[in-house]
């Protein structure tokens, strides 16, 4: 059995303020990239197995979210031993949420393939336990972010379906973690929720995601990819998550950057 786990971007990240478990609480919108994924199949076998492909990876199968995703269900129900087969497309350390991703897509396929009955919000309690984003996978639809970002509340009327992306991500990898401990909160003057009601010509000056403010000056080629995106004609260009990805959003197909070195990760797709 075959699930497809889909990227996702940021759209605006605001840090409001530190919590007394050490996390942040947070404001942002996660929108689902479903035309970029990575391949995850399932089959029963004598004993457990793990096996990876595509993008090369330098995490061990007991780091993997996917392996995690599975025991944590395993312990609950008794499952018996599977093959797991997991083929990387989303690149990692991105701020794209693919492995948020994978491990939310293995718990919905192993409650298909085992027939657990497990409800939505059974699902993201247990995805919950893996990360903070993760429960955002398991509905898989436009949601604004709160708390930790675990928080969700679905955004019906939010949709960018007409318009195009461009992901683009430098071999540059930063630590979530050290992102937040540089980062300094503040109270937003206005509700995220309130500026994406704007027109999306209106989000370049008003929807931001504050990480940029720490991370670009630290890395400038960042800054210059977001500027280069501009220039090539995007309505809307930031960085996802704590990067190092960065998307620009186009009214129409965009060509295809030449000026990007050829390590650069590069996806072009509709929304």
């Amino acid at each position: 059995m075959l699930a497809f786990p889909n990227c996702k971007i940021n759209i605006g990240l605001q840090i409001i303020s530190k919590r007394s478990d050490g996390y942040h609480n947070i404001a942002t919108v996660f929108l689902p990239v479903y035309g970029l994924y990575d391949v995850i199949e399932v089959k029963k076998r004598d004993s457990f197995c793990f096996k990876s492909g595509g993008i090369a990876t330098d995490f061990t199968a007991e780091d993997n979210l996917c392996v995690r995703a599975y025991y944590l269900l395993q312990k609950a129900y008794q499952l018996p031993p599977i093959q797991l087969y997991l083929y990387k497309n989303i690149p990692l350390g991105a701020g794209l949420g693919g492995g948020s991703a994978d491990a939310a897509f293995t718990l919905l396929l192993l409650n298909k393939f085992f027939d657990l009955q497990l409800t939505s919000e059974m699902l993201k309690n247990y995805a919950a336990e893996l990360g903070s984003d993760c429960s955002f996978f398991i509905d898989n639809k436009p949601s604004i972010g709160s708390g930790r970002g675990n928080e969700l509340r679905y955004l019906p009327s939010f949709s960018l379906k007409d318009k195009y992306i461009y992901i683009v991500k430098p071999p540059i990898h930063i630590n979530t973690a050290k992102a937040y401990a540089t980062a300094q909160a503040s109270q937003p003057a206005v509700p995220l929720e309130e500026l994406i009601q704007q027109p999306l010509y209106q989000w370049k000056n008003n929807v931001v995601n504050d990480f940029e403010k720490w991370i670009f000056p630290q890395y400038p080629l960042l800054q210059k990819i977001k500027d280069e995106l501009y220039e090539k004609g995007a309505v809307y260009a930031a960085m996802s998550g704590s990067g190092s990805s960065l998307y620009g959003i186009f009214d129409k197909m965009p060509e295809k950057i030449t000026t990007f070195q050829q390590d650069y990760f590069q996806w072009i797709g509709k929304l």
